[in-house]
């Protein structure tokens, strides 16, 4: 019988990472044995949806399996990022991993990115929900007994009453008819804590809100701005 495919999972610790994961472990063709995930070493949370260290622990550990983090500084430009998640990709290849999984659904210069990343280590990209029905996607997801709360908001995009809401059909009819049913184009972020990967939901509270301002590299005279609610290990 045929070994399957040493792989890792790039965890975001969101919804499509938790849909695209469920449906690799289904096919049972890999062999899921990491999640990287990256973090911000300043804040000590998971870039982009600013999840405390400690929940994406808890998170992982109810998954069952193991954790793998890579640390960036607090402003990492593209070029830093692209030398540190260099450096681990060798690490990973040299520790036998040949194939990694995305929960990437429609973003082509992205899906590139990755792609031109992994090609000079001779890992290939799996992409279980690509191109699939972003509504369809949102409605397995709730079908299947997945439970998220959205962390992070692009405030161009959606009000501050999105933050803290858990995932709902309701919610999402809610959406602005320019906004993706799963946020793919970065207009909001998610926290999973409970469905059918996990062994036990993960136990927590909603903490407070706090809004950030950034740079827009496409275009320097409107800065961007995220708001993010805290989500807190129930003790």
């Amino acid at each position: 019988m045929a070994q399957k495919p040493k792989t890792y999972f790039n965890w975001s610790s969101g919804k499509d990472s938790a849909l695209a994961l469920y449906h690799i472990l289904q096919q049972g063709q890999f062999k899921i044995d990491r999640l990287l995930t990256t973090i911000n070493a300043h804040y000590n949370r998971v870039s982009m949806h600013g999840l405390r260290k400690e929940v994406l622990e808890a998170q992982t550990a109810a998954i069952g399996i193991p954790l793998d983090i890579l640390e960036v500084p607090e402003n990492p430009s593209m070029e830093d990022y692209n030398i540190l998640m260099g450096h681990k990709m060798e690490q990973l290849k040299s520790a036998g991993y040949s194939h990694t999984v995305f929960g990437d659904i429609f973003l082509e210069d992205l899906k590139k990115y990755r792609e031109q990343m992994l090609s000079p280590h001779n890992i290939k990209a799996i992409f279980p929900i690509w191109k699939k029905d972003t509504r369809l996607l949102i409605q397995e997801f709730l079908a299947l007994g997945f439970r998220a709360v959205i962390v992070c908001i692009d405030n161009s995009k959606l009000e501050n009453s999105f933050l803290g809401q858990e995932l709902s059909l309701e919610l999402i009819d809610k959406l602005p008819q320019n906004v993706d049913s799963c946020g793919e184009n970065g207009e909001f972020h998610t926290f999973c804590f409970d469905g059918p990967i996990f062994n036990a939901p993960i136990a927590h509270e909603i903490g407070p809100t706090i809004f950030k301002t950034y740079d827009n590299p496409s275009d320097k005279k409107n800065p961007i701005q995220f708001g993010f609610c805290d989500v807190v290990l129930k003790t």
